[in-house]
């Protein structure tokens, strides 16, 4: 085995300002700044170049994630604050790396006590009059109504009559929750005095019809803030400039930058105040959606090539049968776009209910001011804007107010405009017209000087409604409902788009490198719904749909005295696409299986969710899969079946790795997926990582030792591969080439003149074939070694069955 790279060797590892390659670490009071300066050397030797850190800012107790701030001055103090973020960053530093930060600039949290957040309880406190006031977004109305506070667990008359408020000095308390009072107000009879408030305490149930402060997709607790106001963009963002400055953080990773009010200007004012740090979005790209060419960043986090790279590795031949099978066992349809409109459907009528009040409102005030558009109802208003919102097919449309709106945004638009109108009645039609041109903008009734105001807000918010809608009725409802093959039912995937060519992998890797070069990649994230290696195994059952369906049926008969009369068809397909895709060498435990299920059900919305959870349905799912991990006989059939995969899930787990890693872009290793790592969706994909095995097991492959099994095998790709990216950092720049090869088996390119990658694919129907055969593809010219073997290749036509005797990929490197 080639020698490992000694610690401080090689050339600076940001080449021309940005990342080789990223290490997401989740930071938070378990594993915080000093237990991640403790595997900076480990990171350093796997080939990282750049720590990629969750959000480091100040967030509301217990948080395990981050993304609830609720001060934007502080690092995180559970994590080790300031002092401990030094400590990593010098750690960084000795080993000639960087970090890169996770921003959270759409939300903050709305804590338990309020007061955690300072910006939140002087709005709380003083309304309107609050310097804090432009922060939030929030529809005060005409009268200044008040900020609604929907946390009681009962109606408000019934909690003032149970005794359940208490007044305390100037706050209210209702058990943990902590609200400032206005000020002479403290004196007031208890019921007089909580209706003199900025706030009202009202039933949670209350929020979906009648919140009036934009919020993070439906969660009440996360408020949306206006960075597009100068003021709030510097504040929420002061601490974070001071240690790029500092030298301490070198580039950002922006959530969810399709919630602001104008990403573009978001971006240009971030660019504008960084010199032009490297910036990566998580933008969510449907379908043959591209990333708006004047937004000033590197380009996504990713999500848009792992849905290319997994798809390499998925069959197409396998859609229609592994379709029928699924329709026969669930009562599905065998098309995905009617389970999605459906879940739309709900989210519009629930939890995006207020949203969509604040759009019809801003609607028929518009056409109330204009004599020309009086004529159109508030109902008709209504039943257009829900159809737009079902019928719009990515989370936004680009439009900027007093702009051009480009060709993709009115495309976009006009698409859901005819998709819209198939449901409306003759009399809706001219309202759909009307509310589609004032959406792009255009001249509709008199000039646009009338309610300009009004018009500009209506374009941004029906844009900011568009996300929460497609992320909540497709991510968070539709992917647990249609299981044809769930790897597929991926963040930023879709479940239509059955496989992936190297032909079309290759046009999409050349756009990349092209337009996006330093753009992110990444197999798994800390919100992919799988794992990348859960993700892998599952692709192999589309290259055997038989045996896959045979299986199924035969685990069906052995369980069916575990099996509930009102089990769901879908839950228990779930549950066998679960149990093969996270076997290793035995079933997942059953705590986290019975976590994940539960999730699942609960996010479906069909037999029990999370504010109407169904006990006697939920307890019937987990007694099913505790008879199913309890049943020794039907375990040991699962395991055979496992067992004859274990082959081409190696080529799978391996060709999507080595593809990544080597491919356009940064690549991004989620933590501990160096290693393999049958994970499930959050919180089961931040459970603590294991550095100690992973050092022991990088240790004893850089002493020459073989691979001993998949997981090291998996690690000598990850870093052989990164090392190499750092050792050939202008190569990795540059070109992207396909190389011919003669078996549709094989995916290979070019990096440069410094790198040839070749990975299998399809490995059943290859096996089925007989093998590679003759098959060949051809290296550019020269003398090369395989990084991963060591082993000396020639040029030119070489036989893929002699490149990838030990190994189903190969990395060469010139000799």
């Amino acid at each position: 085995m080639p020698s490992p790279s000694p610690p401080h060797d090689g050339p600076p590892t940001s080449h021309r300002g940005h990342p080789q390659a990223t290490y997401r670490l989740q930071v938070h009071g378990d594993f915080g700044f000093d237990d991640a300066a403790e595997v900076v050397s480990y990171l350093h030797s796997l080939g990282i170049s750049h720590a990629y850190l969750s959000p480091i800012l100040q967030a509301a107790p217990g948080s395990t994630h981050g993304y609830d701030v609720v001060d934007h001055s502080r690092l995180s103090e559970p994590a080790g604050g300031r002092a401990a973020f030094d400590r990593l960053s010098a750690a960084l530093a000795d080993h000639r790396m960087g970090a890169i930060a996770d921003v959270v600039p759409n939300h903050v949290a709305v804590p338990t006590p309020a007061r955690l957040n300072t910006a939140l309880w002087s709005v709380l406190r003083d309304g309107p009059t609050s310097p804090y006031a432009e922060w939030f977004d929030v529809d005060w109305g005409a009268g200044n109504q008040p900020l609604l506070m929907a946390v009681l667990g009962q109606r408000i008359g019934k909690v003032l009559a149970d005794g359940e408020l208490s007044v305390d000095g100037d706050v209210l308390r209702y058990y943990d929750h902590e609200y400032p009072l206005r000020p002479g107000t403290e004196t007031l009879p208890i019921a007089e005095l909580v209706t003199e408030q900025w706030y009202r305490l009202a039933h949670w149930r209350v929020a979906d019809e009648e919140l009036n402060y934009r919020r993070f997709f439906d969660v009440d607790t996360l408020a949306a803030v206006r960075v597009e106001n100068r003021e709030v963009f510097e504040a929420t963002h002061e601490l974070l400039f001071e240690l790029l400055h500092e030298g301490k953080l070198h580039g950002f990773r922006i959530d969810h930058p399709d919630g602001l009010a104008d990403p573009r200007g978001y971006l240009r004012r971030l660019a504008e105040r960084t010199g032009g740090a490297w910036v990566v979005v998580e933008k969510i790209l449907e379908g043959d959606e591209d990333l708006p060419g004047d937004w000033p960043c590197a380009g996504t986090t990713g999500y848009d090539a792992l849905l290319r790279v997994g798809g390499l590795f998925v069959d197409p031949a396998g859609a229609a049968p592994l379709a029928a099978f699924h329709s026969e066992l669930t009562g599905e349809p065998a098309d995905f776009a009617p389970v999605v409109e459906q879940a739309k459907r709900e989210v519009v009528r629930h939890g995006q209910y207020a949203e969509v009040h604040r759009l019809v409102e801003l609607l028929a005030k518009i056409c109330q001011d204009d004599v020309r558009l009086r004529d159109h109802t508030r109902r008709a208003f209504h039943e257009v804007v829900v159809e737009l919102l079902v019928n719009f097919d990515r989370y936004r449309a680009y439009v900027v107010p007093g702009e051009q709106p480009p060709h993709t945004a009115v495309q976009a638009m006009e698409h859901a405009v005819e998709l819209a109108r198939r449901n409306l009645d003759d009399e809706q039609q001219d309202t759909l017209e009307l509310v589609r041109d004032l959406l792009l903008g255009r001249e509709a009734g008199t000039a646009s000087r009338i309610d300009e105001d009004a018009r500009h807000e209506l374009i941004v918010r029906f844009q900011q409604t568009c996300g929460p809608v497609m992320a909540k009725g497709v991510e968070d409802t539709a992917f647990y409902r249609w299981f044809r093959l769930s790897s597929l039912n991926e963040v930023g995937g879709d479940p239509a788009h059955f496989g992936v060519t190297p032909e079309e992998f290759h046009a999409f890797a050349g756009r990349l490198n092209q337009h996006w070069p330093r753009t992110m990649t990444t197999l798994s994230t800390h919100d992919t719904k799988r794992s990348e290696d859960v993700r892998a195994r599952l692709a192999v059952l589309s290259e055997q749909p038989a045996a896959w369906t045979e299986a199924v049926r035969s685990w069906r008969a052995m369980s069916a005295d575990y099996r509930d009369a009102g089990l769901d068809g879908s839950t228990e397909y779930l549950l066998w696409q679960t149990l093969f895709g996270t076997w290793d060498n035995g079933p997942l435990a059953e705590d986290r299986l019975q976590a994940y299920l539960q999730k699942a059900i609960r996010e479906a919305k069909r037999h029990t969710s999370w504010t109407s959870p169904d006990t006697e349905y939920e307890e019937s799912v987990a007694a099913f899969a505790t008879g199913v991990l309890a049943d020794q006989a039907l375990l040991d059939s699962v395991r055979r079946f496992a067992d004859a995969q274990a082959e081409y899930v190696r080529a799978a787990t391996l060709g999507q790795k080595l593809v990544q890693l080597t491919m356009p872009g940064v690549p991004d290793v989620y933590q501990g997926t160096e290693l393999v790592d049958l994970s499930l969706v959050d919180p089961d994909n931040r459970r603590p990582v294991d550095y100690a095995q992973r050092i022991a097991r990088l240790a004893r492959l850089d002493d020459g030792a073989r691979p001993d099994g998949l997981a090291d095998e998996k690690l000598l790709v990850t870093s052989r591969a990164l090392r190499h990216r750092r050792q050939e950092a202008d190569a990795f720049a540059g070109s992207y080439k396909p190389l011919p090869t003669s078996s549709g088996h094989a995916v290979a390119f070019a990096r440069g003149d410094a790198a040839v990658t070749i990975a299998t694919r399809l490995p059943v129907t290859l096996h089925r074939l007989g093998g590679w055969g003759d098959s060949t593809v051809v290296l550019p010219d020269g003398d090369w070694q395989d990084v991963l073997t060591g082993r000396p290749v020639g040029s030119g036509a070489a036989r893929i069955h002699e490149l990838l005797a030990e190994l189903p990929v190969a990395l060469l490197a010139r000799s």
